[in-house]
This record gives structure tokens, sequence and C-alpha cells, in this order.
């Protein structure tokens, strides 16, 4: 027990080696471009200003956003998805797969559970020891479920999911933006360092030219950096918008979710419009900020073709599950991300088609089909 305590606790330490560099990386570019170059090189007051007050409007953004990302607890499943104690008990005594399958089939009547695993089975967590809400997946990382999780992102330290995807792709644009910024800003002054102060030693620059110090190393190696760094992050956001427009998961791109008739890779897909809205929020105000927005719970999800689940009894809907974003617990009924989004919009251009079956319960459901814009 001690041996494995004590590793746990170096993994930890070290998982925070990637964050600790990034933050050094920017302290660093942030001193370059404010001292070095816009103090010690940029001889205009008002060129000076103008960089300055750009600068720190990108900082700023960039460093809220990527510290929201880090500081927000991913969301858990609640205890409503843990078994009873009794089924507990017999699940545990039970060797069989199929009598397993049985027992956790009962206890799944009763919660909005649609998505299945490869196979058809019912998706359990033996870790967690909950039956998993749709979306959910076990972080080996962070060594527990995560509700509509993305992935383990070692350069937050954090797993990127329901409570912080919004602050996540923030991160990237605004980190996308910082790094633009500076390396158009800092291009100029780059390339009369690179060239024209290089015949310092054998010639004489003209007088008008940039003094030659050691700020001119720092303007060198800060539009590199900034290069690098806005070209490997712009086909990471890049990715994560398209992943945001079809309204998948990182997870769901590469394994698509299974319905009781089978995988569907567009599943969740709402088209553009309502895909945005269930990550940014239906408030455009919002959008930019890194303050918490997303619709839902993170337990129920609507999806493009609502079918009847044969073995899924009647949802109390009015049941309300806690979820728990950024340390504040909100109380909400499970289908409340269904009922806003699938709302009608009046004003909307999308074509719907709706019929209604009946269940074999009696149950009357409405089937919408909504054409992906």
């Amino acid at each position: 027990m001690a041996p494995s305590h004590v590793l746990r606790c170096c993994q930890r330490g070290l998982s925070w080696i990637p964050v600790i560099f990034i933050n050094l990386v920017v302290c660093w570019s942030y001193y370059a471009y404010v001292v070095e170059l816009c103090i010690y090189t940029i001889p205009n007051a008002e060129e000076q200003v103008i960089y300055l007050v750009v600068f720190h409007v990108c900082f700023v953004m960039f460093m809220w956003s990527y510290w929201k990302t880090i500081v927000s607890k991913p969301s858990n499943p609640s205890k409503e998805f843990c078994l009873p104690k009794a089924e507990k008990e017999q699940y545990e005594k039970e060797e069989r797969p199929e009598a397993q399958q049985e027992i956790l089939k009962k206890v799944a009547r009763n919660l909005p559970v649609y998505t299945r695993t490869g196979s058809g089975a019912i998706r359990y967590c033996d870790l967690c020891q909950l039956i998993k809400p749709d979306r959910c997946h076990h972080c080996s990382t962070c060594d527990h479920c995560v509700l509509k999780m993305d992935h383990h992102c070692p350069w937050v330290n954090n797993c990127v999911g329901f409570s912080n995807y919004k602050f996540f792709v923030l991160f990237l644009a605004y980190s996308m933006l910082y790094c633009v910024f500076i390396a158009a800003t800092v291009l100029q002054y780059f390339i009369k360092f690179w060239t024209l102060c290089r015949r310092r030693s054998v010639e004489h620059c003209p007088e008008n030219q940039l003094p030659d110090n050691h700020a001119k190393f720092h303007v060198l190696f800060l539009f590199f950096v900034a290069a690098m760094f806005f070209i490997s992050i712009m086909s990471l956001f890049s990715y994560h918008i398209w992943l945001v427009a079809k309204n998948r998961t990182t997870i769901e791109a590469f394994r698509a979710p299974v319905f009781r008739n089978g995988p569907d890779k567009n599943g969740f897909t709402l088209g553009f419009r309502k895909n945005l809205a269930q990550v940014f929020g239906d408030q455009k105000k919002h959008w930019f900020l890194p303050v918490y927005s997303s619709l839902g719970d993170g337990y129920t999800f609507p999806t493009r073709l609502v079918n009847t689940d044969s073995e899924q009894g009647i949802v109390d809907h009015q049941s309300s599950s806690k979820c728990s974003v950024d340390g504040q617990t909100n109380s909400r009924p499970l289908s409340d991300s269904q009922n806003h989004l699938l709302s009608n919009d009046v004003h909307s251009d999308e074509q719907k088609d709706c019929s209604v079956a009946k269940a074999d319960n009696g149950l009357t459901v409405i089937v919408t089909v909504e054409s992906e814009s």
C-alpha cells in the first residue's frame, strides 16, 4: 500500500510539469514583449501604447480561459446511477455475464440511458461501480468517470469534459490569437534584427537602426516561439471547432456511440446552430467569455432521432439530478437539455418532419428528424 501511495503522489506531482512549462513560457513571452520589445526596442510612444493595450487584452483572455480549464473540476455521475444495495450485492455474487446484464437492464429501465456498448450491453463501470450515463467515460488518469468526456489533456492537467469543454475551446482560440498577435507585431523588428544588424561587425548600421543589445535575442526567439505555437495550436483548434459543429467528442470521433439500432456517429447532431448552443449556450454575449454557459446537465442529450426502446421503461423526467460545475451543485431535471434544445423555434429555417409512434407500453413518442445544416 505504501509504495503504491508514494508512486501515486509522484505521478500527481509529475503531471504538473507540462502546466509549469507552459506558464514559464508565457511568463517569458510577457517579459520579452512588454519589456524588451515595447519598452527597449520600439521608439514610437504611440505604437508602444497600442501594442501594449491589445497585447494585455489577449493575454488576460488567454490566461483566464487557460486557468478556468485547469481549475474546473470534471463533472461526475450522481449517485442515481449507482446500483442499489440489493442489486449491487446480487451483481457481485453473480458470475455469469448474462445474469449480470439482466440486473443492469433492470436498474437501467429507470434511468435516462440510451447508449450501449459495442455488443449492445449496458455500459457499466466496474471501477466506479455505476451505470455510465450517455457520453460518459472512465478516465484512467483521473481515476473516475467523467460526464461527456472528450479527452484528458496533460497541458492543463485535467480531464476535458462537460464542465470545462467550452473553456478548453476558448483557451485554444485565445492562445492562438495571443501567438498570432505577437508574431505579427514582432515580425518587422525580427526582420530588422535578422538582416540589417548582422552587418554591424563589418559596417556601420544606419543612424536610425535599432540598438544592438540583448533585446534582439528576445525578439528573435519570441517570433520563432510564437510562430511555432501558432501552427501547432491552429490545427488542434480547427479540429475541435469541427467537433463542436458535429456535436461529437474526441472519443466519439474515433468510436461512434452505439444506440439500440446500432452505432451512429451523427446520433447527437442537431444542426450547426444547436450544436454550437450546446457548448457555448444560447446567449451570444457569453460565447467569448470563459464563464459557464453550456446547455444541459451532462446526463441526457437531445438526439437527432428519438427511438422507442422496448427495454427502457418510462423514466420519471421530473426527478432531479445534481450536476457539479466549478464547485457549485446545480439541481435540475434530467431532461432539461432536451426540453431546451428541442423547443419549437418559430424563426428557425430548418425543415422538420414530425411523426407520432405508439410504444409497446402505450407511451406516445414524438419522433423529430432535423436536416443537418
